[in-house]
């Protein structure tokens, strides 16, 4: 082992710590470990750049925005209304269409938008069908996933994988090659799901459910504390406004700006703002409050107040959020959103203490309370995704419909029968969608989700610097050498293939998929150097591993989607996923070695 190898290892466990962790982005870790990697001198400069030249980022980029004009136009939302006729068949019979519908556009579409449309019908149908949205959620999201791994355009490690075979002048894979895999294990997972599914399924209640019925009706108004009024250098508590009353105080603005973090604290002054929210008994108390004026006055430059019945909806930070990193209060929430957050659902649990100081990351799901106009405003927004009904375009564009579904099947028609290179085909796909309006090029770039490409080139630079040091023909060569112990060299390579599925399906589970499917890709062309074998079966493995996350909600991120707005636990996902990740196994140790041998 070089010092350089030892370098390589040691910056790779410590990534991998950081992934796991994720005290820091993803793609802020990989971008870190590129620049620690150039900065050692352990990646030349010129490979480096190399990096860059590498077409899958950019078809991956590609495809993003061909999703997002599929969204647009509404092809998604038309097709996912359809389901709203579905509400007298029985469970399994819905869920198979659910899952053969979901699978049939997440093979052709990016599954993030999919999944997004979809769950607020899904969650609808589920209240008119009396099931528990915890029932449909988790099927939801796997028949995405299962759908991906049919075609090359399914997913972005499918592409990735394709271009680093390509790099190692192996044949890029075919638009449909991998369906030979995808296709039975998306028949084997929906009978799984449809027949053992409604046993394991866990009943889990959303997020509203930790609130009472009386909660449920509150109504927002806004008072201020008038000249003279008794309040004034008093905290909440000493000026008898506190929720044992039916009163809530959200938030205290003064001079235009939010003090909800300091309401603990907060000494009250003439002309404060205060925004409550009071249960129907409380109504009545709120107007009674001594030294408060409900109906404005216009000696103080205010507005009159008004009261309004509040409503309360459920949204989640999207994946190109502008929110994510930022607290409550950095943002100030309550003036830009005028929505009042009341509790919070991350990771399996529900934070209604100290929400305003924790920072908001990707999938965590808020409960906001609003009037029903705000909340309308608020459905445009691609910083929250309301889930009460689909989202709503700011504007229609059914009539572009034909043009976006035409410029998709010819992208796949091209790169299906080799008239154009993937890459390109979908580049000019971009171009025509971006030449007849059918989605303008600033909204085009916005769909892109520039976190996970930064984290794909960064990736490529680790796969580089692992093949320029030796580091992947040291660990394939030890890899190869433990199952020399036990394994005849007639059976060394389906055994290989086998741990390097397990292992790539393991990182996937704790790991970005993109991540996982570039260090594992890395370590198979090593693994069929030292065997002598052909690498495209250890390539698709890496390929349907890094896809099939079943087993954890952060390993895809449709599982962490549904995560929050089902009200799981991380253990649901170990218990429904961890069979369906060995059914998939077990397919794909039968069906790679019979298509593709070595």
């Amino acid at each position: 082992m070089t010092w350089e190898i030892l370098c390589i290892l040691v910056l790779l466990v410590a990534a991998l710590f950081s992934f796991a962790l994720e005290k820091i982005p993803p793609d802020l870790t990989a971008l870190t470990l590129l620049a620690v990697l150039i900065a050692a001198g352990l990646l030349p400069m010129d490979r480096a750049l190399n990096v860059f030249s590498n077409p899958a980022p950019i078809t991956v980029g590609c495809m993003f925005i061909l999703s997002a004009a599929l969204e647009k136009c509404g092809l998604i939302d038309r097709l996912a209304g359809l389901f709203e006729g579905l509400v007298n068949l029985a469970y399994a019979r819905f869920l198979f269409i659910l899952i053969l519908v979901v699978a049939l556009l997440s093979a052709f579409v990016n599954n993030t938008p999919v999944v997004v449309i979809f769950m607020p019908v899904v969650l609808s149908l589920a209240r008119k069908l009396k099931l528990p949205a915890s029932k449909l959620l988790i099927p939801l999201s796997y028949a995405s996933i299962l759908g991906g791994m049919c075609t090359l355009v399914g997913t972005s490690t499918n592409i990735l994988v394709s271009g680093i075979a390509v790099q190692h002048g192996v044949a890029p894979f075919g638009m449909f090659e991998l369906a030979w895999v995808g296709l039975p294990a998306l028949a084997v997972g929906a009978v799984y799901l449809i027949v053992i599914g409604p046993k394991i399924l866990p009943v889990r209640e959303t997020l509203t459910s930790i609130l009472t019925d009386e909660e449920r009706r509150e109504y927002i108004t806004e008072a201020f504390v008038q000249r003279g009024s008794p309040a004034v250098g008093k905290t909440l508590p000493q000026a008898n406004i506190h929720q044992k009353n039916g009163i809530r105080v959200i938030d205290v603005a003064r001079f235009g700006v939010s003090l909800q973090s300091e309401l603990d604290k907060l000494i009250l002054q003439e002309g404060d703002r205060l925004i409550l929210a009071c249960r129907p008994a409380g109504m009545a108390r709120a107007r009674k409050m001594e030294g408060f004026d409900f109906m404005g006055e216009a000696g103080l430059g205010l507005e009159q107040i008004t009261a309004h019945e509040g409503m309360l909806v459920e949204g989640m930070v999207g994946p190109n959020s502008t929110l994510a990193g930022h607290t409550i209060t950095e943002i100030n929430f309550r003036q830009r959103f005028q929505m009042i957050v009341v509790a919070i659902h991350r990771r399996g649990r529900n934070v209604r203490e100290g929400i305003e100081s924790l920072r908001l990351d990707f999938g965590d799901t808020l409960l906001m309370l609003g009037t029903e106009g705000i909340i309308n405003q608020l459905r445009t927004s691609d910083d929250i995704l309301l889930i009460d009904r689909p989202p709503v375009p700011a504007e229609s564009r059914q009539h572009k419909a034909p043009i976006v579904l035409a410029t998709l099947c010819g992208v796949i028609g091209a790169a299906s029968f080799g008239m154009a290179r993937i890459e390109f085909a979908a580049f000019v796909g971009v171009v025509v969608l971006f030449l007849t309006q059918c989605l303008r090029p600033k909204e085009g770039y916005l769909a892109v989700q520039w976190n996970i490409l930064f984290l794909i080139f960064a990736m490529l630079g680790m796969g580089a610097a692992m093949e320029y040091t030796g580091t992947s023909a040291f660990l394939s060569s030890g890899i190869v050498s433990v199952v020399d112990e036990f394994a005849a060299d007639a059976y060394k390579p389906l055994v290989m293939l086998a741990c390097i599925y397990l292992l790539t399906n393991l990182l996937t589970e704790i790991l970005s998929n993109n991540a996982a499917a570039v260090i594992m890709a890395t370590i198979a062309v090593g693994t069929a150097t030292t065997l002598g074998v052909d690498p495209k079966p250890y390539f698709i493995a890496v390929a349907i591993a890094a896809s099939a996350s079943f087993a954890t909600p952060i390993g895809y991120q449709t599982n962490t989607y549904v995560y929050g707005f089902g009200g799981y636990r991380f253990s649901d996902f170990l218990k429904v996923g961890i069979p369906l990740n060995l059914l998939c196994f077990i397919i794909a140790m039968i069906v790679i070695p019979w298509v593709w041998g070595f």
